[in-house]
């Protein structure tokens, strides 16, 4: 067993950093995640994050407020105390679904960012992987057994009503000091021979349970240590949704509150001067408004009609609905799109025009052939957006109606909101990318495809998708995946109108490819 500690001195238990982690296939670790697996000890920034992704700003106003309180319990109380406010102020009348969703979609991308890297370094070696914390297992659960490996995760269980959490727990109560090391004899049992072989925690509140176990590290507090890269991790994060750029703490949660009141505002003015003054203008007056465009390579001039010239078709990565948008900006000119799916607001705002394609390969060909012998067309043959550095798969319909392939790398930058949705309404993802306070696009165009690697030179339509998808992937410095909407929207929103298995899902992640 571990060292212990005498009453009232520092614990004995040797730094994490003298933790061997060679050997340890067939052993169990037990660990503790704030502070522990993750770098930071605070675990209100992701009550933050479900307080305004499934609430709303006045649910985060709400939790903002209570948060002097939640530190008074937590200092002079009891950790339990704190945490139990919190789990009111975030959680009470929320549908139980709505947390989980955030739970799957929108809080590992934030979590993962935060990886200890000498904790995974032993947690990741061991054969058997539990987690103890006192967060409530309905938000941490996801992100540790899909992106960590978590066989076990013991938790703070949250009472519910109807499908609605009550903002009350559930007995034994917040699992903090002798409830850790309750919870890990019930789940291993009372018998030395079958503790876990390793203990990891960072604070006293762990050493109850850290005592149980035949080996025990502490985490010192070292916040100046960089996180694990997310290439270590056992599941690449290609999905993530919500609307937050950067995981808000109690300073940039009142600056978000305080923003979107002005943000708003400002949306409106950028938006109203994309749609009504003439294109060649947009890109000046978007740059006076802080909204920056970067434009890269040459384009192609505008299709001759006179000569019976066909339009030049835009092949574009995917990741917002301003896509087309922008890439009209940077020619000066606006350029007709094709779109899967469109809320009826952002087509009613668009100053370009949008043609709504059916998903019927005939037809759809039909049309995009109509609108190539009118002029110039821009198509995202990704089918949905992405925010992470990868390409989804090129839809190959657009490679047999034209050799007038022109591709197009684009790519932005946002500081507060994101604008894309999976959960959410798609109408305000306009709104919320307009609502940055100096948002980013980069338009790069790349060289015309050859002749003679398009379809008309005998190449199949998948082979000049996969081409396009690679070259532009390599300007851009991402990964190609194989990855469809359909895999987007089954992560994210958790079924494409078909309940998937869990098994599925997780199976999914062994589709990403090198380009």
């Amino acid at each position: 067993m571990a060292t212990g500690m005498k009453e009232g001195s520092l614990p004995t238990f040797p730094a994490i950093d003298r933790c061997p982690s060679i050997g340890r296939e067939k052993h169990t670790v037990v660990a503790d995640m704030d502070g522990t697996l993750l770098r930071g000890r605070s675990s209100f920034p992701y009550f933050a994050l479900v307080a305004f992704e499934a609430g709303g700003i006045l649910r985060l106003l709400f939790l903002l407020l209570a948060s002097p309180l939640i530190g008074l319990l937590y200092y002079f109380v009891s950790e339990s105390a704190g945490i139990r406010v919190m789990v009111f102020a975030t959680f009470a009348g929320m549908r139980v679904s709505d947390i989980e969703s955030v739970a799957r979609a929108i809080l590992p991308k934030f979590y993962s960012a935060d990886l200890h890297p000498e904790t995974w370094r032993v947690f990741s070696s061991c054969g058997k992987r539990c987690v103890l914390t006192a967060n409530p297992r309905i938000m941490v659960e996801p992100f540790l057994k899909e992106f960590l490996g978590a066989d076990m995760v013991l938790g703070t269980e949250i009472a519910t009503y109807k499908s609605r959490a009550t903002g009350w727990v559930l007995s034994p109560g917040v699992l903090v000091d002798g409830g850790k090391a309750n919870a890990l004899n019930k789940a291993f049992g009372t018998d030395p021979s079958s503790a876990p072989d390793v203990g990891l925690g960072d604070r006293k509140t762990d050493y109850p349970f850290m005592k149980l176990c035949k080996e025990s590290y502490v985490v010192p507090a070292t916040p100046e240590v960089a996180a694990v890269s997310l290439d270590k991790l056992p599941k690449p994060i290609v999905f993530h949704d919500g609307r937050l750029v950067q995981k808000p703490s109690p300073l940039l949660a009142l600056l978000i509150i305080l923003w979107i009141p002005v943000g708003f505002t400002l949306a409106c003015l950028r938006m109203a001067a994309g749609a009504l003054l003439p294109m060649p203008v947009v890109y000046y007056a978007l740059w006076a408004l802080g909204v920056r465009v970067y434009i890269k390579g040459t384009p192609p001039p505008p299709a001759k009609k006179s000569t019976g010239q066909t339009g030049v078709l835009f092949i574009c990565s995917h990741r917002t609905l301003l896509d087309p948008i922008f890439l009209s900006i940077a020619l000066g000119r606006a350029i007709p799109a094709v779109t899967y799916s469109l809320s009826r607001l952002s087509e009613l705002i668009s100053p370009i025009k949008t043609v709504r394609l059916t998903r019927d390969r005939v037809k759809d060909a039909n049309q995009i052939k109509d609108l190539l012998e009118q002029g110039d067309l821009v198509i995202c043959p990704e089918g949905t957006t992405c925010r992470e550095p990868f390409l989804l798969r090129f839809s190959a319909l657009f490679a047999e109606l034209t050799n007038e392939l022109v591709p197009v790398a684009m790519s932005n930058s946002m500081s507060m909101f994101h604008g894309t949705t999976a959960r959410g309404w798609k109408g305000m993802d306009p709104f919320y990318f307009f609502m940055n306070p100096s948002p980013a696009y980069e338009v790069t165009f790349l060289n015309k495809m050859p002749y003679e690697l398009t379809c008309g030179a005998g190449k199949s339509s998948y082979d000049v998708a996969n081409c396009i998808q690679r070259t532009i992937a390599a300007s851009l410095s991402y990964e190609c995946t194989t990855f469809t909407r359909k895999d987007k929207y089954r992560a994210l929103a958790g079924n494409d109108g078909i309940v998937e298995e869990r098994s599925k899902s997780t199976a999914a992640a062994n589709k990403i490819m090198g380009c």
